[in-house]
């Protein structure tokens, strides 16, 4: 028998490498293919002729699609009467393939006004949103059993499951959180009242921070008030009366970790806040503590995991980030840190390299867009609408480009001339000067299914796009020698940001068992809906 083949350099290389690396290579090559597509402006449909830039063998078949088909092009689960070339065949299924599992969308499209999992005291001040974040990191209930037949009793002796910050506190001995990005300090709240964690809040804008002391105030005194009082369900458990400590200050992602801290955004009067987290030693009493940083925003979170990388303070880290186009890319002066890439894996592959568009698009919503999709939803014509916009700008003035305009919240509700009117002003152009029911304008108009269309390729990719960027977070830690994993945590359609990134200096298997099975709010069904939430915006930045 003859022998074996050697595998080539190539292959001998791509087979040493581990799965992360493999799929973070693999998407860039497929981000390197479809480049014009990823980095794209919708609002230059028109002006940059980008349907004509689409290969012609996908335009007549995404011309004379439905928005019902394109859901199903978009989510993978077909569409009636949809024949598509094999080429976008390919296309779609290779990103939806290399993209990180989101989680079974299910249930509501929206979250429970109020959600019944969280102590009503703690519900306060806080949008639908950001409930079913800190109910979901804070699940009580047991996990289903997979071995478990079904129909059968749940056993007696079934515990309420920890959720995740609990469990990493339980693996690593640790009962000291600090939580960075704190905004109004819901999450440190929840910590601290609901958990009985000793936790530090750290915030820069000092203005969030006197507000979050306000809320604390607010509940130990209401605290005092509802003991001698029932509700209609009784709480899951009962609340420690031990706030959270509120520092106010910026991480900073240059300096050494015993230089955690820059002053807030505007400086406060007083002295300059302690680093909650100690020196490159340890923290302050010697103990090791947990970070975490609920959809902390560009840098931050990269600046975070540095920090954990260099402070043997820290234990463990949970982070979801946000608003990746915020994030630092080169070139950078001299001494300005990165926040993309991270790790020397994804920096030494040829091509890594993502555009502030290709970094916006990975902010997607894309459950929500393919529910909007398949319910035919007026929202969809917005996009046209500010293309067409963009193009009568142009013409009127070429200077005039992505002003970021904003002609209101509800444009969808609006005819095209309502709109125009309410946003030539805002470029400082007279719409009596502007014609708009000229044919040319309406032959755009007419076009709105393609853009539509052009939309939910670039839908397609942007997950793509989120997860090399996790990836390349994930290997950084790697990298340093530390277990992490991404985890699917929030419902997608209530919380586009879902995946969490844990990482800790012993191995993850104890703390992540059971978060696979319990990753759905299997009873949302059975939250009240009490009116809208009291805050005026989200409190994490």
């Amino acid at each position: 028998m003859a022998a074996a083949p050697h595998p080539t350099p190539h292959l001998q290389q791509h087979l040493e490498q581990s799965p992360e690396q493999r799929r973070a290579a693999d998407i860039i090559r497929l981000l390197m293919l479809y480049r014009p597509l990823l980095d794209a402006f919708v609002i230059d449909f028109f002006t940059d002729g980008l349907w004509a830039q689409l290969p012609p063998a996908w335009q007549p078949a995404l011309a004379s699609a439905t928005p019902v088909q394109l859901a199903g092009l978009l989510g993978g689960r077909g569409g009636p009467g949809a024949t598509w070339p094999l080429s976008l065949l390919a296309f779609a299924t290779a990103a939806r393939a290399l993209a990180f599992p989101r989680g079974c969308p299910g249930g509501s499209p929206r979250p429970p006004c109020q959600s019944s999992h969280l102590h009503p005291l703690l519900r306060r001040h806080i949008k639908p949103k950001k409930q079913h974040e800190i109910q979901r990191l804070g699940k009580v209930g047991a996990p289903p059993n997979p071995l478990r037949p079904p129909n059968s009793p749940q056993p007696p002796n079934n515990l309420p499951s920890p959720q995740l910050l609990q469990r990493l506190s339980q693996a690593t001995s640790c009962e000291h959180v600090v939580d960075i990005g704190a905004g109004q300090g819901h999450l440190s709240r929840f910590l601290a009242f609901g958990l009985g964690l000793s936790v530090t809040a750290v915030e820069s804008d000092g203005r969030l921070v006197g507000l979050a002391e306000r809320f604390d105030q607010e509940l130990l005194r209401e605290l005092g008030k509802t003991k001698g009082l029932g509700h209609k369900r009784p709480p899951l458990c009962p609340l420690t009366p031990q706030a959270p400590q509120h520092v106010a200050g910026r991480l900073d992602p240059a300096d050494p970790w015993g230089e955690f801290l820059l002053p807030p955004t505007p400086p406060g009067p007083g002295p300059a806040a302690r680093n909650p987290l100690g020196g490159p030693g340890g923290s302050e009493d010697g103990e090791q503590v947990l970070v975490t940083g609920l959809h902390a925003c560009g840098d931050l979170s990269p600046a975070l995991l540095c920090h954990f990388a260099r402070s043997p303070a820290v234990a463990a880290v949970a982070l979801v980030g946000c608003c990746y186009m915020k994030l630092s890319t080169a070139p950078q002066p001299p001494g300005c840190p990165l926040g993309y890439p991270l790790s020397t894996s994804v920096a030494a592959l040829p091509g890594h390299q993502l555009s502030y568009r290709a970094r916006e698009a990975a902010c997607h919503a894309l459950e929500e867009y393919e529910g909007r999709l398949r319910g035919g939803s007026p929202h969809l014509r917005a996009h046209c609408y500010r293309a067409v916009l963009e193009s009568l700008i142009r013409t009127a003035n070429p200077a005039k480009r992505h002003l970021g305009l904003q002609p209101g919240r509800k444009a969808h509700t609006l005819s095209f001339p309502q709109y125009a009117h309410l946003g030539l002003p805002l470029a400082g152009l007279d719409p009596a000067r502007v014609p708009l029911d000229s044919g040319a304008v309406g032959a755009m108009l007419e076009q709105q299914h393609k853009v539509v269309a052009f939309c939910t390729l670039g839908q397609l990719l942007a997950p793509a796009v989120e997860t090399l960027i996790l990836l390349d977070r994930l290997l950084y830690l790697r990298e340093q020698g530390f277990h992490c994993a991404l985890v699917p945590l929030f419902n997608p359609r209530f919380s586009p940001r879902n995946l969490v990134l844990v990482a800790s200096r012993t191995p993850l298997a104890a703390v992540l068992a059971g978060l696979d099975n319990d990753s759905e709010d299997g009873d949302s069904s059975k939250d009240e809906d009490l009116g809208e939430a009291e805050s005026p915006r989200e409190g994490q930045n």
